[in-house]
């Protein structure tokens, strides 16, 4: 029997992230009508939960604060990082996203969207031809407020106005000047918020909150909850609308324009992860994730490609099946700190991007134990924003996850690795610290290493000497923020087929489909701002199709 079709748009979005949000927003723009579905009860999917910066070389704030850059460097730069490139990672696809990002920003900006630069974030290989300080903005802080009922319903949308150049400034609050004076602003800016009777949020909840009030409010796009895509429809060869499924059975919403499936990759989905990755996933990502809209796509024929690669990064373990991993970012550049393998040695450069430090976990000893080390200097100047989530310090403690020791001995002896080994690794590790030069692996060769560092420790400010206890041990594991692979497109994300044909009236965009970034990470947002961009991209094609 027939699903019902009861319902007639413009543009049918699948998805409630960056890349959907976007489309919704271009479509808008274009004067066509728009509706997006969720299959879950919460709306944001992982761009909610980031920490919200897009990636966006040669912006349009930039250009304002007359900030060095150009096309030809954007596109150099991102030449440089991938290397050779995929099919998803063609020169035409890099130039596509480099030549959407003004239109993107520009358009958001006109739809009461409001941006600020990262200034001090560098891209993750500054030193690279075309590399630069800066590129990546993020959403400024927002009053959740403003959305009225949307807001109980926005995942991970915590009242907090944080942004993202406080973090790396938070994490040395009581060791450094500016450390303090940052923290200090950001206590009296969020009790400025609570004064005023407002509900402030920040980074990736910011982004999406400002997204929800562009499309959703005034744009007054609807967007139904729990509601899955089950299927693609087809007329011919054209895809022409979506199948649907809430509480009251299935229907079909159709498309006159277009299909943009923007709904995230497949980080949730055990079985894929086990089939394309070969690992037990650690994801930060949304629950919702797992390839359904992927499936679909490849139902109809669409090729997939970099199945087997996710935007991986080094994670504390969960410490119970309920619980989540709490991905590392800055606190790994932070001196007092190192990471070791099984046998108590290291094995990559500690402070290095985190989707490399993800690859050298894999590719060092897939499945292998890992653990985060730090020494007492570490414990007592710097802030962890993982110690703050409620229960995981206590809990990784309980189950094992988390050891304590006053002597490099005892703590090699309390994660069963061998005492020789561990003791040799952090002599050297040591003489690199007390030189400035790590020999090994480079920690703090890079202005991106250097970030998150502490400018008091001195010669190298990510490194800093294993001569003070306690020493604390904490069971690493390779995480991800969500899967990378996924449906190849086209320069204006339409779906392409094994052939290299393109599927009519079927459009992808972020986690759903393979990354123009290829297998790396150039800077801060490359996973937000792509999806952005290309969700861009796609709308405005759609006007014209």
């Amino acid at each position: 029997m027939p699903a019902k079709q009861d319902e007639v748009f413009d543009v049918v979005v699948v998805g409630s992230g960056s890349a959907a949000f976007a489309t919704a927003l271009g479509a808008i723009d274009e004067g066509l009508s728009v509706v997006m579905v969720e299959s879950t009860d919460q709306w944001g999917g992982n761009s909610a939960m980031s920490g919200g910066g897009m990636w966006l070389p040669n912006n349009p704030l930039m250009k304002r604060d007359r900030a060095g850059d150009s096309r030809e460097e954007a596109i150099e730069y991102m030449e440089q990082t991938i290397g050779k490139p995929g099919p998803a990672s063609s020169r035409e696809r890099i130039e596509a996203y480099v030549d959407g990002i003004e239109d993107f920003v520009r358009t958001a900006e006109n739809h009461g969207m409001s941006f600020m630069r990262g200034k001090d974030y560098p891209d993750y290989y500054p030193e690279l031809p075309g590399g630069k300080i800066g590129r990546s903005i993020e959403a400024t802080n927002f009053d959740l407020k403003k959305n009225g009922t949307w807001s109980d319903t926005q995942r991970n949308a915590m009242p907090l106005p944080i942004r993202t150049d406080d973090v790396w400034l938070l994490g040395r609050s009581w060791s450094t000047p500016a450390g303090f004076v940052r923290g200090a602003e950001f206590v009296f800016r969020t009790l400025g918020g609570l004064v005023t009777g407002k509900k402030l949020t920040g980074i990736g909840g910011a982004l999406m909150a400002h997204f929800a009030q562009a499309v959703l409010i005034k744009g007054r796009v609807p967007l139904y909850l729990n509601t899955p895509a089950v299927g693609l429809e087809v007329e011919g060869e054209r895809v022409v609308g979506v199948r649907v499924k809430d509480s009251a059975g299935e229907r079909v919403l159709r498309a006159r324009k277009g299909v943009m499936l923007g709904a995230g990759g497949f980080e949730s989905n055990q079985e894929w992860r086990q089939k394309y990755q070969n690992v037990k996933g650690y994801t930060s990502g949304a629950p919702g994730n797992v390839g359904q809209p992927i499936e679909l796509a490849m139902e109809l024929g669409a090729a997939i490609d970099y199945m087997e690669d996710a935007w991986w990064g080094g994670s504390l373990a969960p410490y119970s099946a309920e619980a989540d991993p709490s991905f590392l970012v800055g606190e790994r550049a932070l001196p007092y700190s190192m990471i070791v393998d099984a046998q108590g040695k290291r094995f990559a450069n500690e402070a290095e991007s985190y989707v490399d430090l993800g690859h050298h976990m894999l590719d060092h000893d897939r499945g292998g134990d890992y653990w985060f080390l730090t020494a007492g200097p570490y414990n007592k100047r710097y802030f962890r924003t993982f110690s703050i989530m409620p229960g995981v310090v206590k809990g990784m403690e309980e189950n094992g996850l988390l050891h304590k020791a006053k002597t490099i001995d005892e703590l090699a002896r309390k994660i069963n690795v061998n005492p020789g080994n561990l003791r040799a690794t952090v002599e050297r590790f040591n003489g690199f610290a007390r030189t400035g030069i790590d020999q090994d692996f480079g920690r703090g060769n890079s202005a991106y290493d250097r970030y998150y560092g502490d400018p008091t420790v001195r010669p190298n400010s990510s490194l800093g000497v294993f001569e003070k206890g306690p020493y604390t041990a904490y069971k690493l594991v390779a995480g991800d923020l969500g899967t990378k692979g996924g449906v190849m497109t086209d320069t204006v994300s339409r779906v392409l087929r094994e052939d290299g044909t393109i599927i009519e009236g079927l459009y992808a965009a972020g986690n759903t489909t393979a990354s123009v970034m290829g297998h790396t990470y150039p800077g801060p947002g490359s996973t937000i701002g792509p999806a952005a961009v290309f969700g861009m991209l796609a709308a405005r094609h759609m006007a014209k199709n």
